[in-house]
Order: C-alpha cells, then sequence, then structure tokens
C-alpha cells in the first residue's frame, strides 16, 4: 500500500453466551456492540449459537440477527460474529461480517478439528476483508495454531492484488491448555509478519467445553500485548491499530 490506513478502533468481546439460543445471544452481541465503542468488534468462534457443536445452522437473514444490524447501525460498528451455516449439502464453521446494511459470510474455517470434522466441511480458501483502508486477514481458532494458515492468507492478499496483510483476526475458543501454546504462537505471528494480531475467545459456561479460558487479546506487531481480557465473561476488551 503507497499510504498507511488511518488507525482502527477495534473491541475483542466474550460476551456470556447461552448453547443454541440464538436470539439470547444476538442480544449480547448487540450489548456488546453498543458497549465497545469500536469501529470493528469481533467475537468468539460459533459465537451466535454458543460454541454447541449440535446447534442449528445460522440462516443470514434469521429475524435474530436484526438487533446485531441495528446495534452496527446505531454505533458504525462492523461486526464479526461466529455461526455456523449450510450452504447446499454442505456446513461450515463461518465468520459473519455483520454491519447496518445487512450480513454476509466472510470466512468458513479452513482447518476443523476432529470433533468439529464430523459435521462441518473444511474451507479451501483464505479470506481478507477490507475495513477503512486495512486489509484483515481472517481465521477461526486452530486456523491460526496452523504454521500453513497465516502466510496462506498473506499469499491470497498478495495474489489478489491487496499486497498483503495489516491485521490477522480471529475468533477462538481455547482451554486454560491450549492457552499456553495460544500465547506463545500470537507474538510470533504479530513479530513474524510485522502486523496486528486479534482475536476474540470464548468465556463462561455455555459451551461443550468444561472449562475455557477466555483471554481476548490485541498483540501489536512487535509481539507486545496491546489489550487483554481475563478468563471471566463479559469482558472487552480495545485497541486502536496504527502504524
Amino acid at each position: 500500500m503507497s499510504e498507511r490506513p488511518q488507525p482502527l478502533s477495534v473491541a475483542a468481546a466474550q460476551p456470556e453466551l447461552r448453547p443454541g439460543d440464538l436470539a439470547f445471544n444476538a442480544r449480547a452481541h448487540a450489548e456488546a456492540i453498543r458497549a465497545a465503542g469500536a469501529r470493528l468488534v469481533v467475537f468468539p468462534e460459533l459465537s451466535l449459537t454458543s460454541y454447541a457443536l449440535a446447534a442449528p445452522a445460522v440462516a443470514l437473514d434469521d429475524p435474530a440477527l436484526e438487533q446485531v444490524m441495528a446495534a452496527c447501525a446505531e454505533t458504525g460498528a462492523v461486526a464479526l460474529a461466529g455461526a455456523p451455516i449450510k450452504e447446499g449439502d454442505a456446513e461450515f464453521i463461518a465468520a459473519l461480517r455483520i454491519d447496518g446494511d445487512g450480513v454476509a459470510v466472510a470466512y468458513r474455517k479452513m482447518h476443523p478439528d476432529e470433533e468439529e470434522g464430523r459435521r462441518f466441511r473444511a474451507a479451501t480458501d483464505p479470506a481478507v476483508m477490507e475495513l477503512d483502508g486495512w486489509r484483515l486477514g481472517l481465521a477461526v481458532c486452530r486456523d491460526t495454531m496452523m504454521f500453513e494458515h497465516a502466510p496462506a492468507t498473506a499469499e491470497y492478499a498478495k495474489r489478489s492484488g491487496r499486497g498483503g496483510i495489516d491485521a490477522y483476526v480471529a475468533g477462538s475458543l481455547f482451554t486454560p491448555k491450549g492457552l499456553i501454546k495460544r500465547d506463545k504462537r500470537m507474538p510470533q505471528l504479530a513479530r513474524g509478519y510485522g502486523m496486528w494480531v486479534v482475536q476474540a475467545c470464548f468465556a463462561g459456561p455455555g459451551s461443550d467445553y468444561p472449562e475455557v479460558a477466555g483471554n481476548s487479546a490485541v498483540w501489536a506487531p512487535d509481539g507486545t500485548v496491546a489489550a487483554r481480557a481475563d478468563e471471566r465473561p463479559g469482558r472487552i476488551v480495545k485497541a486502536e491499530l496504527s502504524f
């Protein structure tokens, strides 16, 4: 890029969620968006249904999502929310881009784990979302831990004429054990690519896991932590991305 974009305010939210309760979870998303006061608000993996692998797929035109759209319209925010989606005969773990104008699939998870793979198909294509001049490489949870994903996303950005990525943005869920590995991996990614890393993580009850770690966080391009939550649900952390 010939010019750097203006700073971008980003929030990583870890709201309290209920398994399969789209109406409740959408309301929690709307409340978090209003509370965040950020241009981009990122939510955990499968956040709209909670991380409940048996929850039904979310239709993009479900009326429950209108309250998320309304919150985005009121605040000027764009949300990245997690959801199971169905396309034809295939189902995917997706990140949905929601704003005041509507809902669209922004990315489909490329590296579901073994249990997720019993239901969900692995997507084959990386995705880069542009927002206010920022090139955001998208990921969902396990993608960020696979060494080939970030390079593939950066290469996709170059092939598509964007030149690269400025930030790597993911909705995730980590157990306490997995969090240790996450905390080693994300600073390495930030430093290695000179990019921001944003990760919104599931917190509290409501998932298929007996214990989850929360700890949504943002890392600066030098690998330092710019913002970090604790393990409790309801936390929102915010950072201003700039170069």
